[in-house]
């Protein structure tokens, strides 16, 4: 499975001639890379003297960037798949009306598919820019560096979700899913944008 690869494996895998997997998976794992970063700054805060008092929110936080982490890196398959079904849809024979009717039916089923995926890791790695948000305020200073450092990767794959949606979007003939999908798209970035912007600004601030 793609999502079991070794480090090295998955970027040799990205880096072949295969289109799968490419930049959805790509930002799945950048996005899980930013929970990741949360939960260890979690873990290093609670327990830690100085910090009792926060450990109530830490823990509540370090569950959630686990089952963010958890979830982003199951979306690396599953951009993967929807990548897949897109491609099936095209290669399906068009000599006859009846033909080409079918391949028109599958490659639109194929491009909600590939709007679908990356869209619900925009909303994944919004969460993460959030979580971040939380971990600035009470995580061990010795580690908020990696806060900045998760924000920032959380930000970067939501934006690169993003991409994955704009370019599937205008090619779907249901105009009201598509709309909507670009709406919370934008809703999403003009929240995100602003805040992870907010959160590296508190990073350097505390590091002095």
């Amino acid at each position: 499975m793609i999502d079991t690869l070794t480090t090295e494996a998955f970027l040799d895998a990205l880096a072949s001639g295969s289109a799968t997997p490419g930049g959805g998976s790509a930002a799945a794992v950048m996005g899980s890379m930013g929970a990741a970063l949360v939960s260890m700054v979690a873990n290093l805060t609670i327990g830690k003297k100085g910090y009792e008092a926060v450990e109530p929110g830490m823990r509540q936080l370090l569950a959630e960037s686990e089952a963010l982490r958890t979830k982003l890196a199951a979306m690396v398959a599953e951009d993967v798949a929807a990548f897949d079904s897109l491609m099936a849809g095209y290669k399906l024979p068009k000599g006859t009306d009846d033909e080409k009717a079918a391949r028109s039916a599958a490659i639109q089923r194929g491009l909600v598919l590939a709007t679908e995926a990356p869209l619900a890791c925009a909303r994944a790695c919004a969460e993460g820019v959030r979580l971040a948000a939380r971990a600035v305020e009470h995580g061990n200073l010795n580690v908020i560096s990696d806060v900045g450092v998760g924000v920032l990767a959380s930000w970067a794959a939501l934006r690169s979700a993003a991409l994955n949606v704009r370019i599937n979007a205008p090619q779907i003939k249901d105009r009201g899913f598509a709309d909507r999908a670009i709406n919370e798209l934008n809703a999403l970035l003009a929240e995100c944008g602003p805040l992870s912007e907010r959160v590296h600004d508190a990073v350097v601030a505390k590091m002095g």
